[in-house]
C-alpha cells in the first residue's frame, strides 16, 4: 500500500536574504504552501528538514536565519528533522520516523536543488522509497557558470532517473 509524506528541505529564513535570495523565492513559497495545503487536507505527514550550521555560519543553529520560513510554519503534528549535511537521512531520525509512519513514498521540495535536494533524492532512491520531485517546488542560486534556472532544469532532467517529476498542480496526496 502506498503511504506518502511531503518533505520540505531547508526552506529557512537565511535562504531568502535580500542581497543573495534564492531563485524565484516568492513562487517557490507559494508552490510549497499549495503542497502543504493539499497534504493537510488528506492528513499526509509533513516533514520539515532544517539545516543546522555551526556558530558564525549563515544557518547557525538557533539564529534568525536558521528558522523555518514564516510563510511555511509547521503545525504541531508536522515533524521537524535537524541535519548537518546535504543528506537528510545521514545521522538524523528521518528514516526511523518514516518507518514509524509506514511511509514508502516521498514528495520532495526545497532548497538547494544542487545540494540537499539532489543528495536526499538520490539517497532516498537507494533506500527504495518511491519518489516524486516537485519540479517547480525546489530552487537554488546562480553559480559562477550557470544561472539558477539552468541548474534547476538540469536537475529535473537528471533526477528523473531517480524520481517521478511533476509540477505542483499535478501533485495529489
Amino acid at each position: 500500500m502506498e503511504k506518502k509524506a511531503l518533505l520540505i528541505i531547508d526552506v529557512q529564513v537565511g535562504m531568502f536574504i535580500d542581497d543573495f535570495p534564492v531563485h524565484n523565492g516568492k513562487q517557490l513559497l507559494e508552490n510549497i504552501k499549495q503542497l502543504i495545503s493539499k497534504a493537510r487536507t488528506t492528513n499526509t505527514p509533513i516533514f520539515f528538514i532544517q539545516h543546522n550550521e555551526p556558530a558564525g555560519q549563515q544557518l547557525e543553529y538557533g539564529s534568525k536565519d536558521w528558522e523555518i520560513h514564516p510563510e511555511l510554519l509547521p503545525s504541531e503534528v508536522d515533524m521537524i528533522i535537524h541535519k548537518t549535511t546535504p543528506d537528510s537521512f545521514y545521522n538524523t531520525p528521518l528514516e526511523e520516523e518514516l518507518k514509524k509512519h509506514s511511509i514508502n513514498q516521498l514528495v520532495l521540495t526545497g532548497i538547494q536543488t544542487d545540494l540537499c535536494v539532489d543528495t536526499t533524492t538520490r539517497r532516498a532512491f537507494s533506500m527504495n522509497y518511491g519518489l516524486t520531485l516537485v519540479s517547480d517546488a525546489h530552487s537554488t542560486y546562480d553559480s559562477g557558470d550557470l544561472i539558477a534556472q539552468q541548474i534547476i532544469n538540469h536537475h529535473n532532467q537528471v533526477l528523473s532517473f531517480f524520481a517521478n517529476t511533476k509540477k505542483t498542480s499535478e501533485i495529489e496526496f
